[in-house]
């Protein structure tokens, strides 16, 4: 073979090699089509990453955090009435942008937020021309996606959101019921029961705690739950209705995973920041504060009289507390009120309450049944009323339903009880989902086995502030320490729950009689606020132990909370440089005692704590001359 031929075939080899090296790569790219996105700045921010098998056409996402699991690679896609669009989806295009946002809450972990988020739109095709938008965001303290179908989609009849855990994650996990009332208990990924599971659902893997969860639900959509079956680290999104129509375009919740250490997995506000911006403009008349709640004090009969009512508002007044509750009872007569006798209204004592509570500086909170608002006609008698009367605010019971039906109730008297200037705290009920943003009267909700339940245990008690707190504020109702017995923790850790648990309108389930034979229990009552600037998490392991730190102005609010043997805490005073003086109540053999000291900032605090106890304390920048923290 001449020269110029060898060098021809040399060149020719040569090029078919290149094309080689530049086509594989394409081809693999083609076959195994991987997005990642993670927030900005964050040196241990979560990363998400989706991928698209070509050859199944589905989709996958994974988090991690630290190079380590967060979230196994986990099916997405939906099913609609045009197409199944799990499987079999091509790629279309990819469109991303910043998030970022300021806003101001009149309740929760801090007032005011900050928000920034990366958002990366992927827009894909399914079989028929059927399309839809998978849209993720990332956070440093979670990561998000949701559903975007166009107009002409069809309803939908379910989805294939999935999360994989790894078999072993420890997991803390409590059972469906329609009033978000299970309590947690603690199992891995894989041994947790076949069943459904409330989607506030917490995880530990390597790559630290994820807490899943939804955002921006409302009556467009159906609530959701996660289905389990026994030795799979699989947990299903299952939602309330088997089909949700949809007459246009359609966004669905977010699907989210709050994710970091624990600290930020407990003070994160991710779920609210998903959540759309306030819809009431002016919010001057919401007010959070403390409750003087008189059902667990006296039951369906205080509900009835007046005379009973009239005292209990005299010791809120007394103790400078802002709120007392009427729970059930009080619009009730033999055979129930006829609320279509048109003399219904003057029958009733509650304006004469009103006007004698607002006299002393008090505000009344009622009772009221949600059959009794589930109409037009009924709100229309009903909450006009409740405002002309001077109500503050309504407690609202038993919807105990996520299905479609119910939530566009939700969304008709979320805005109608903004018009009329009422607050709201729903009891049996969903958990928060981003609420609390977009309706800022709401200022707490129950959706948890509180105070009322006999079945507590102590180690439910310190997982909620990991669970079903993270979410938003929750009504557990604590200080019943007339309830001996029916506790499964010491009058210490109560007290300290005040803090350990946030709500907008914290109700103290006690009695009178209970809170004057504990005065220090009642003197810091005097002082717990129901809004804060600050929340931390000083020591916690859930199941075991949890103290929070909440902060009002310059003081910082203390409560421990802890399931076990008696021990003594040791506790991380992170609360800031400097001297503080920091008083405490913990359990004594004769009650309650109460303990100060002055330390400096990341001092260890350490605290005598009984069986099944925890304490409350209180802290503030320390001078010369200080003796307390109390005003």
């Amino acid at each position: 073979m001449s020269v110029p031929i060898r060098t021809a075939v040399t060149a020719l080899c040569a090029s078919l090699a290149a094309a080689l090296l530049t086509t594989a790569p394409a081809q693999a790219e083609q076959r195994d089509q991987t997005w990642s996105l993670s927030a900005s700045g964050g040196a241990h921010a979560p990363r998400a990453r989706v991928t698209l098998d070509d050859s199944t056409g589905r989709l996958t996402l994974a988090v991690a955090r630290d190079g380590r699991t967060v979230i196994e690679p986990s099916p997405v896609g939906l099913v609609t009435e045009q197409a199944d669009l799990s499987k079999d989806v091509r790629f279309l295009h990819r469109k991303s942008r910043t998030v970022e946002e300021r806003y101001r809450t009149k309740s929760g972990k801090r007032l005011d937020r900050r928000v920034r988020m990366n958002e990366t739109r992927l827009s894909f095709a399914g079989a028929a021309g059927a399309r839809f938008d998978l849209v993720v965001r990332a956070a440093a303290d979670g990561i998000a996606y949701r559903y975007v179908l166009p107009a002409g989609s069809g309803d939908v009849l379910g989805e294939a959101s999935a999360f994989n855990l790894p078999a072993d994650a420890k997991a803390w996990l409590g059972t469906y019921r329609v009033d978000n009332e299970g309590q947690f208990a603690p199992y891995t990924a894989a041994t947790a029961p076949t069943g459904e599971y409330s989607d506030q659902a917490l995880f530990a893997t390597d790559g630290g705690y994820t807490l899943l969860a939804e955002s921006d639900l409302t009556g467009g959509y159906s609530g959701a739950r996660l289905a389990h079956d026994q030795g799979t680290g699989t947990y299903r999104v299952k939602l309330a209705d088997e089909r949700v129509a949809a007459t246009g375009a359609l966004a669905t919740p977010w699907r989210a995973m709050v994710t970091g250490d624990l600290a930020t997995v407990t003070r994160s506000t991710f779920t609210d920041d998903l959540a759309p911006a306030s819809k009431v403009r002016d919010t001057s008349w919401i007010r959070p504060g403390t409750v003087l709640w008189t059902w667990l004090a006296g039951g369906r009969e205080a509900g009835q009289s007046l005379v009973a009512q009239k005292a209990y508002v005299d010791y809120a007044a007394e103790r400078g507390w802002p709120y007392e509750a009427v729970d059930a009872g009080w619009y009730y007569r033999p055979g129930e009120w006829d609320v279509t006798d048109p003399d219904w209204q003057t029958d009733s004592w509650m304006p004469e309450l009103v006007r004698y509570a607002r006299a002393k500086g008090v505000g009344i909170i009622v009772w009221i049944h949600q059959r009794d608002l589930d109409t037009p006609e009924e709100r229309a008698q009903w909450l006009p009323t409740l405002e002309k009367w001077g109500v503050k605010g309504v407690k609202i019971d038993f919807m105990n339903s996520e299905a479609r039906p119910m939530l566009r109730w939700y969304d008709t008297i979320l805005a109608e009880t903004a018009a009329h200037h009422l607050m709201v705290d729903f009891h049996g009920s969903t958990i928060p989902k981003g609420i609390q943003r977009t309706w800022p009267q709401v200022m707490t909700l129950e959706g948890v086995a509180g105070e009322e339940k006999r079945t507590n245990t102590a180690a439910h008690l310190t997982t909620l502030p990991f669970t079903r707190n993270v979410i938003g504020s929750m009504d557990f109702t604590p200080g019943a320490f007339q309830r001996v017995g029916l506790r499964p923790n010491s009058d210490a850790a109560e007290v300290g729950l005040t803090v350990a648990y946030e709500s907008g309108l914290q109700m103290f389930a006690g009695t009178p009689e209970s809170y004057e034979a504990r005065p220090l229990a009642r003197a810091y009552f005097d002082q717990v606020p129901a809004a804060w600037d600050d929340t931390r998490l000083l020591a916690g392991t859930p199941g075991q132990e949890a103290v929070l730190a909440r902060r009002s102005g310059d003081r910082w609010f203390l409560g421990g909370a802890y399931a076990g043997a008696a021990r003594t805490a040791e506790v991380p005073l992170s609360l800031g440089p400097g001297r503080w003086l920091v008083e405490t109540i913990r359990d004594g053999a004769d009650g309650l005692v109460q303990d100060r000291r002055v330390l400096r900032g990341g001092d260890t605090l350490t605290v005598d704590v009984v069986a099944n106890g925890g304490f409350a304390g209180l802290a503030c920048p320390w001078r010369p001359g200080l003796t307390t923290c109390h005003r």
